[in-house]
C-alpha cells in the first residue's frame, strides 16, 4: 500500500504540472517516462548495488573529516565556542554545540575546496559528463544541461556562470529550466553542512543527499518542460570558461571570500526567520486551542501540506509532522526545515518517511532563494528582467514538485 501511495504520488505531480502548463498540448510523455526512467536508474544504481552504495555511504568518512578539518581552525579562533575544549567543567554537553561557530563554518571550508577543485579541473569534468548524460537522455542543448549539471555543485546563480556568454539568447524553456534546476537541487557548498546535521537521523546521510540531488536534476528538468514547454536546443559555440582561477592560491582566496558571504547569509537569514516563526506562534498563542493544543506555525503548515507528503508515501497518522516540515521548507529553507527533522521526538516519523522527507526537502525551493535568483539573474542578463521576475513564482512551483517527485520516486522503489 505505501508504494501505492507513492506511485499515486508521481502521478499526481505530474498531473499537477501539466494543469499548470502554459501549452497542455505541448506536453511529452516520451521526456516524462525517460525522466522516471533516469531517477529510478540512478536510484537503484547508487543505493542498491553494492559496490556504488558501499562506496557512497562511506562518503561519511569526509564528513567526519571536513568537520574535523574545520574543528581545527574554528577551535583555534573561537577556542571552546569553536569545539575546543573548555576551560570549565562540562554539566550539560548538548548545549556545547554552536551552530554559528562549529558547524556553519564548514560551508566556508567546502566553498574554498570546490573552487579549487574547479580549478585542478575535477570538477569540470564531472559537470560536463553530467552535461552530455542530460543531452542524451532529456534531449536538453549543450548551453542549458552544461549550466543545469553546474548548479549542483556550484549553486543556482554561480552555476549560470559558467554559461553567461548564452543567457541572453537562450530560448524561455530553456531560461525556465536553469531557474527550475536551480530550486530542484542543493549546491555543493552545502552538501556536507546538511549531511553534519542528519547523521544521526538517516545513516549515510552525504550520499543519499548527493542521489537525492541527481535524482532531483532530471525532475527539475521535467517540471520545466511540463510546465512551460518548447525547443531546448541552444548548443555550446564557445570555448571562453567564464569560471576560472588564476592559481590554487587565488581559488582557495575567492573560494573562501564566496563561502564567508554565504556563511554570513545563512546566519542571518536563521536569526530572521527563526525570530519570525517565534513571533507567529506568540500571536497564534492568543488564538483559541484547537484539538486540545496551541495554534503554531509548525502545526498549520502540517495541516496545509499534509495532502502532499501523504502523496509522496508518508503515512496518514504521520503526514502532520511531516507536513509541517515541508512548509517550514517552503516558507523559510530546507536547512532549517532539516534543524527541525533531527530534532524531533523518537518515533514521529519512522525510517521510511524520515527518507522521503530528506529526499523531498532537499532542494533550494523556498522564497528567499526565489528572491536571490530574481536578483541574481536580473544582474546577469538585465535586458530579461521582467521575464526572470514572471517566472520566478512559477519555478518556486516546479522546483517543489521536482524534489517531491524524487521523494515519491525514493518512496515508490524497494528501499
Amino acid at each position: 500500500m505505501p508504494h501505492l501511495q507513492s506511485a499515486l504520488g508521481i502521478c499526481a505531480i505530474i498531473a499537477l504540472a501539466w494543469a499548470l502548463s502554459e501549452d497542455r498540448r505541448g506536453f511529452n510523455w516520451r521526456i516524462v517516462i525517460g525522466t522516471l526512467l533516469l531517477q529510478a536508474v540512478v536510484a537503484l544504481l547508487l543505493l542498491k548495488l553494492p559496490m556504488l552504495r558501499d562506496g557512497l555511504f562511506r562518503l561519511n568518512g569526509v564528513v567526519t573529516a571536513l568537520s574535523t578539518a574545520t574543528g581545527a581552525g574554528t577551535s583555534f579562533i573561537f577556542g571552546y565556542l569553536g569545539g575546543g575544549p573548555a576551560p570549565f567543567a562540562v554539566t550539560n554537553p548538548g548545549n556545547m554545540i554552536n551552530l554559528a561557530f562549529g558547524i556553519l563554518p564548514l560551508v566556508m571550508v567546502i566553498s574554498a575546496l570546490s573552487a579549487i577543485l574547479w580549478h585542478w579541473r575535477v570538477l569540470p569534468a564531472i559537470v560536463h559528463g553530467l552535461a552530455v548524460v542530460l543531452k542524451r537522455s532529456l534531449g536538453l542543448g549543450g548551453a542549458v544541461g552544461l549550466g543545469a549539471a553546474a548548479t549542483v555543485f556550484l549553486g543556482n546563480i554561480e552555476g549560470q556562470l559558467v554559461i553567461r556568454p548564452y543567457l541572453a539568447r537562450l530560448a524561455r524553456t530553456e531560461l525556465f529550466i536553469l531557474m527550475t534546476v536551480g530550486l530542484s537541487v542543493i549546491a555543493g557548498t552545502v552538501f556536507v553542512l546538511y549531511a553534519t546535521i542528519l547523521k544521526d537521523v538517516l545513516p549515510g546521510a552525504l550520499g543519499h543527499l548527493l542521489v537525492a540531488s541527481l535524482m532531483s536534476l532530471p525532475a527539475g528538468v521535467l517540471m520545466a518542460r511540463i510546465m512551460v514547454p518548447g525547443p531546448a536546443e541552444t548548443e555550446l559555440t564557445e570555448k571562453q570558461e567564464t569560471v576560472h582561477y588564476r592559481s590554487t592560491m587565488d581559488a582557495m582566496a575567492q573560494g573562501t571570500e564566496d563561502g564567508l558571504k554565504i556563511y554570513l547569509q545563512i546566519l542571518a537569514m536563521l536569526i530572521v526567520m527563526t525570530s519570525l516563526m517565534a513571533l507567529a506562534n506568540v500571536i497564534l498563542g492568543h488564538l483559541p486551542a484547537v484539538a486540545g493544543a496551541p495554534l503554531t506555525l509548525e502545526r498549520m503548515l502540517g495541516w496545509l501540506f499534509a495532502p502532499f507528503v501523504w502523496l509522496l508515501g508518508v503515512p496518514a497518522g504521520q503526514a502532520g509532522a511531516a507536513g509541517g516540515l515541508m512548509g517550514i521548507k517552503i516558507i523559510l529553507t530546507e536547512l532549517v526545515a532539516y534543524l527541525r527533522l533531527a530534532t524531533l521526538p523518537a518515533g514521529t516519523l519512522d525510517a521510511r518517511s524520515t527518507q522521503i522527507m530528506v529526499y523531498a526537502m532537499c532542494g533550494f525551493a523556498n522564497f528567499a532563494s526565489v528572491g536571490i535568483l530574481i536578483a541574481g539573474m536580473s544582474a546577469l542578463i538585465p535586458d530579461r528582467r521582467d521575464e526572470v521576475v514572471s517566472l520566478a513564482l512559477k519555478a518556486l512551483v516546479a522546483g517543489t514538485l521536482a524534489s517531491g517527485l524524487s521523494g515519491a520516486m525514493i518512496g515508490l522503489l524497494p528501499f
